[in-house]
């Protein structure tokens, strides 16, 4: 889509921002309405009952408190990532609005959230937040390109297909990794760009490497580099490719996850590093005694002013602490050549910093106005994804079909089509017969399987027998005529089918009986209902079970996907846009099995060309063949 001015866009983007953030605050409301535990954690957006087991101070003067379930219970299935915005309230007070906060850290029985504020409740509540700030930034840095103009304007106007992308002949390149030619073709492509380039990565396809590649690259050229990703993990990927081969490359933010030899790339541990910083930690250790001073119950009206007084102080030393941090900040950040980061950029640590080239993995999975806060800070934008996977997450339906859910980088392939893009077409992890039926509905057909990859199978694993379960590369197993119909879940709006969840739980229990490891092994389903059915029934943590979102960049060697839809009116809901059911296709290296009611899925045009597919690989079965129904 082409826009008649830069005004006219920006409109509808915050038009889109309004629809979404009514949506989330509905939503919100919803989840705080509800009474039982059980109930509220449901949706997996909320922790209830909880208690402060830990604090300390962090970067910044910020707060890091370490929060638990009594008796050291472990959390439900929840969706708060590291990362993700919250609001932290009292649990016993519905109309408490809460302190807005940032989980940093999470295991499987505590969750760590990162705040300005100390909270007075001891029973605490953490409810996934609309992140007001996020989309206030998204609002600025919009206002800020609107009004953009002459050269300053020449990339916004590439975005807005106001003005065409520019490219110079490609050069020679002495590549730093071990690339494919698709690989260094797109790498010499994109540093052709002046403006704006897109590397399509379908799964398996190495899209990170070739992505850090180009960073690689473009540091070797004397340029500063913003490298981010919409997801923690994103980021972490990406960093840690590039880690290996450059020491000035810098992450900012939480880290989903750091490895060990990565540690020394965080900005956390280079700032407590600078010798400045002693100073820092006096500073944070008193804030820290002042605060248990604060903590100690009493209701007396002196205890009262006296915890006033102690959290004024408290605030007076933050404030000196995050003066001195702020410039040892300026100085790592001034000497790094790759900055990573998240594309929710911590404004106040990253100031007013432009970037000759500015980077983003996994762009497909960020809206348009999402992405504006780091094209502000770009000469040159290159953008990595894959719009035949999973689209950004949308809360608000209306919003979503007006274009919300359509990400920059797909728009602009639909605007501009191959002469702005290059797609990487060697694939390194699936079997050839799971990977064709993607590539001919998704990719054109060009998907090529490295050979190192192509006859891989399960019985090629150690300790893995070669027998009936473990054989086959690929199984549709069709529950049409069986009775194995959908249902609601209890209390809820997510379908789950019980009779499919119950031949899952078995199939999973042969391949284990076969030799395979319980970390070899995933579950995918589209609905949450049918996951939190199928966890119950397994009581097997080690055995990963999750819906296609939580799926998306992952990978196992063997895959089992319950599509669960079994409806007399042929009803397939969300199933319905097929780039859902790509990606859970697209998971498995060696086995994929897949059960599903072909009466149901048949109605869809996709679903019969996939039974054709399994049908023509001698790979389609009917429950009735093993007596399950």
């Amino acid at each position: 889509m082409q826009w008649d001015s830069p005004s006219d866009y920006f409109k509808r983007l915050e038009y889109w921002l309004v629809l979404e953030a009514e949506a989330e605050r509905e939503r919100m409301a919803a989840r705080r309405s509800l009474q039982r535990s059980g109930d509220a954690e449901r949706s997996g957006e909320t922790l209830v009952n909880l208690r402060l087991i830990d604090h300390r101070t962090g970067l910044a003067g910020r707060l890091l408190l370490d929060l638990a379930k009594p008796s050291s219970a472990m959390l439900p299935m929840n969706r708060l990532k590291v990362g993700s915005p919250v609001i932290l309230s009292d649990d016993e007070d519905r109309g408490d609005k809460g302190i807005v906060g940032v989980i940093s850290r999470r295991t499987s029985s505590a969750i760590q959230v990162a705040v300005d504020n100390w909270p007075e409740a001891s029973r605490l509540r953490l409810d996934l937040s609309p992140d007001e700030r996020t989309r206030q930034r998204q609002l600025a840095a919009m206002n800020t390109a609107k009004q953009l103009s002459g050269s300053a304007a020449r990339l916004r106007d590439n975005l807005l297909g106001l003005r065409e992308p520019r490219f110079d002949a490609p050069k020679a390149i002495d590549f730093f990794a071990d690339l494919n030619p698709p690989q260094q073709d797109a790498v010499r492509f994109a540093l052709s760009s002046r403006d704006i380039a897109i590397l399509h990565g379908p799964p398996g396809t190495g899209k990170t490497t070739t992505l850090a590649e180009v960073v690689l690259q473009a540091v070797r050229q004397g340029l500063k580099v913003l490298a981010c990703a919409p997801s923690n993990t994103g980021v972490d990927n990406l960093l840690e490719r590039l880690a290996a081969s450059m020491p000035s490359v810098i992450r900012v933010g939480h880290p989903a996850r750091v490895f060990e030899a990565l540690r020394g790339h965080t900005l956390d541990e280079l700032v407590d590093s600078d010798s400045n910083m002693d100073v820092v930690r006096d500073i944070k250790k008193e804030i820290e005694q002042l605060l248990r001073y604060a903590a100690k119950e009493s209701r007396s009206r002196e205890a009262n002013r006296l915890r006033g007084e102690l959290y004024a102080e408290i605030g007076r030393l933050r404030q000196q602490a995050r003066m001195l941090e702020k410039n040892a900040i300026k100085y790592v950040l001034d000497s790094a050549d790759v900055i990573c980061t998240t594309t929710t950029l911590d404004e106040e640590l990253l100031g007013d910093r432009t970037f000759d080239l500015v980077v983003m993995d996994e762009a497909c999975q960020c809206t348009e106005p999402a992405m504006w806060p780091a094209v502000l800070r770009a000469d040159r934008l290159i953008l990595a994804g894959d719009h035949c996977q999973l689209p950004p997450t949308v809360v608000s339906a209306e919003a979503a079909r007006e274009g919300l859910g359509c990400s920059l980088m797909e728009r602009l392939v639909n605007d501009y089509g191959p002469p702005i893009y290059r797609r990487l077409t060697v694939q390194y992890r699936m079997n050839e017969a799971i990977m064709d039926f993607s590539s001919q509905q998704f990719y054109s057909g060009e998907l090529i399987a490295d050979a190192s990859v192509r006859e891989h199978w399960l019985p090629d694993l150690p300790g893995v027998n070669e027998d009936d379960i473990t054989s086959p590369i690929i199984e549709f197993w069709d529950t049409a005529g069986a009775g194995w119909d959908e249902e609601l879940e209890p209390d809820g709006l997510s379908k789950r089918n019980p009779k499919e969840a119950t031949w899952v739980v078995a199939q999973v229990r042969k391949l284990l009986d076969s030799g395979l490891k319980p970390d070899q092994i995933a579950v995918i389903a589209p609905y949450a209902a049918q996951v939190r059915l199928i966890r119950n029934r397994m009581q097997l943590s080690a055995i990963e079970i999750d819906t296609v979102d939580g799926f998306q960049g992952r990978e196992k060697e063997a895959i089992i996907l319950t599509l669960v839809r079994s409806n007399p009116e042929g009803e397939i809901g969300f199933l319905a846009d097929t780039r859902r059911t790509n990606v859970a296709l697209t998971r498995a290296k060696r086995a994929l099995r897949v059960i599903g009611d072909s009466a149901t899925l048949a109605n869809n045009a996709f679903y019969r060309q996939m039974l054709d597919y399994f049908e023509s690989h001698n790979a389609y079965h009917s429950v009735w063949e093993m007596g399950e129904s």
